[in-house]
């Protein structure tokens, strides 16, 4: 079973009922908005929801304060009161990875310039390309710089992941869970076609909501239960990322969606991952502008 605190530190469990190792992981603020050039915390006029149609490349997304999606009748006047303004945490994973599976980026993060013949949803940005999800006051986009950011994020909680499962000496996991305020909004699917997570049967992904809250409940109402937590934290062994050679190559893997390397065959059952389109030169925003070469990519 894997334990997964998504946050500027990923703190990560993987356990059995014989051997349980932790580890933190520096994932930085991004999945918070920070570091995001829309992003925002999750408030009132937040973009939380994204879909992006593979044939028009045109967006529909939900915000705090409105059931409603951004295409539906009455969409409009449902926020008129707390507006479109920004995009938090849960919605920038969603984008991303919906923008991998329309083909708009590459599985390096590269937004694909040549896309702009199909949609004026593609914008120039100075040497990259961004994404307009949100025509409006304020305007918001998705740069090349911010898809960097998640990669970056979600490359250091995947290489967490990976060292401990090298250290339970096994190459898949059969339940994840997702503690924490945050992990409660983030949807199974677009964690792993990001490649935040591993390859897992997705009706074995859930959010376990505040799980630091319920144990520190438990500990103050139950002695039994104080004493089983005293336990059981003295034979949880900590693994320091920062020390682990292996972290780095791990990291670099994970920067691809959903990985350069490891296999997603349980994630391809369920969801039509595009061909694989690797653009030349995957830098940031500031960096040459990219032609492409395209290849087959695998089912798993």
């Amino acid at each position: 079973m894997l334990l997964v605190d998504v946050g500027t530190n990923a703190e990560i469990v993987l356990g059995n009922r014989n051997r349980v190792v932790a580890a933190s992981s520096p994932t930085g603020p991004a999945f918070e908005g920070a570091e995001i050039s829309s992003g925002q915390r999750a408030a009132p006029g937040a973009i939380e929801r994204v879909r992006i149609d593979p044939a028009t490349l045109e967006p529909k997304f939900r915000v705090i304060g409105s059931e409603l999606w951004s295409d539906e009748s009455g969409f409009p006047e449902s926020v008129a009161d707390i507006g479109v303004t920004g995009i938090c945490g849960s919605a920038i994973i969603e984008v991303v990875a919906e923008m991998y599976l329309a083909g708009i980026i590459s599985e390096d993060g590269v937004v694909d310039g040549a896309m702009a013949e199909r949609s004026a949803r593609i914008l120039p940005n100075g040497r990259t390309f961004s994404y307009l999800l949100h025509d409006g006051t304020p305007r918001i986009t998705v740069t090349q710089n911010d898809i960097r950011a998640i990669q970056l994020a979600k490359s250091a909680l995947y290489a967490g992941v990976k060292l401990l499962m090298e250290k339970q000496g096994v190459e898949h996991v059969d339940t994840i869970s997702f503690a924490g305020a945050f992990g409660s909004f983030i949807d199974p699917k677009y964690a792993m076609v990001l490649g935040l997570i591993p390859d897992c049967d997705l009706s074995e992904v859930k959010a376990v909501g505040n799980a630091a809250g319920t144990g520190a409940l438990m500990a103050l109402l139950n002695r039994d239960h104080r004493r089983e937590i005293e336990s059981t934290v003295q034979k949880i062994e900590k693994i320091e990322t920062a020390l682990e050679p292996k972290f780095q190559e791990h990291f670099v893997h994970a920067m691809a969606l959903p990985n350069k390397v490891d296999p997603f065959p349980k994630l391809a059952e369920q969801v039509t991952l595009p061909a694989r389109k690797v653009l030349a030169d995957a830098g940031a925003e500031g960096g040459g502008r990219r032609r492409g070469r395209e290849g087959r990519r695998g089912r798993d």
